[in-house]
């Protein structure tokens, strides 16, 4: 990336109707290289929606740069090849009947031949405990499951940036840890969006808080956290 930032928001604001308030306001921000932060606010302040902007997928006023490219239309394909991103709902992103073949076509569409691709997709499931379910359909798994999977299909092309809404929604306190320690052990940037601050806390040592599409607090301490909730202990 030569010394590029990995994630750059620059005044950057979102509204869904024309004359509607905004969902994101003014939004400025950047993730180095290799910089894991957490995207931590309650329900409807806008975390899911900044991901979103991030790879084009709603359109915004301000600048967003993924590895140096600009967000644009014209930019899609590149800006999406940079990114690895999870969605809040798996459903929304596993398309095909099985489970090897999910987790591998980003690869394939790479055009890696299909052997390699379903090796290294298999071995990004086994990472993530779920290997032994490669040859299952997808309507089979829990909600846990498809949650690996789709993460699964996020990690396996080696993105630069991993976009993550939830990632350890559904997931036992074993299957957080060692989620959690799987994810600290790549290279990649990251931003995590959770409610989990437990989770958060493992992988991140920057939380960026959401209030209403602005951002609240950004800095590395967790406590400010649980203060702009109101959970001091």
């Amino acid at each position: 990336m030569n010394g590029e930032r990995a994630l750059v928001f620059d005044g950057v604001t979102v509204r869904y109707e024309p004359d509607a308030a905004p969902v994101l306001a003014g939004v400025t921000f950047s993730l180095a290289a290799g910089e894991r932060a957490a995207l931590v606010g309650l329900n409807g302040s806008g975390k899911t929606t900044l991901l979103m902007a991030a790879v084009g997928l709603v359109g915004h006023e301000g600048r967003i740069l993924v590895c140096g490219t600009p967000v644009a239309r014209r930019t899609a394909a590149a800006v999406r090849d940079k990114v690895g991103f999870l969605f809040n709902v798996p459903e929304d992103q596993l398309l095909f009947p099985k489970v090897i073949e999910d987790a591998a076509f980003g690869p394939l569409r790479r055009g890696e031949e299909r052997t390699e691709a379903y090796r290294r997709a298999g071995a990004v499931l086994d990472d993530l405990g779920v290997g032994e379910l490669a040859e299952w359909p997808l309507h089979h798994l829990s909600h846990g499951q498809k949650q690996r999977v789709a993460l699964a299909g996020a990690l396996v092309t080696r993105p630069p940036l991993l976009l993550l809404d939830e990632p350890s929604a559904g997931l036992d306190p074993p299957g957080k840890m060692a989620l959690a320690r799987l994810l600290g052990g790549l290279g990649a940037a990251m931003l995590v969006a959770t409610h989990d601050l437990k989770f958060a806390e493992r992988l991140c040592r920057r939380f960026i808080v959401l209030d209403g599409g602005r951002i609240l607090h950004d800095g590395g301490d967790a406590a400010a956290v649980q203060r702009t909730w109101g959970m001091e202990e």
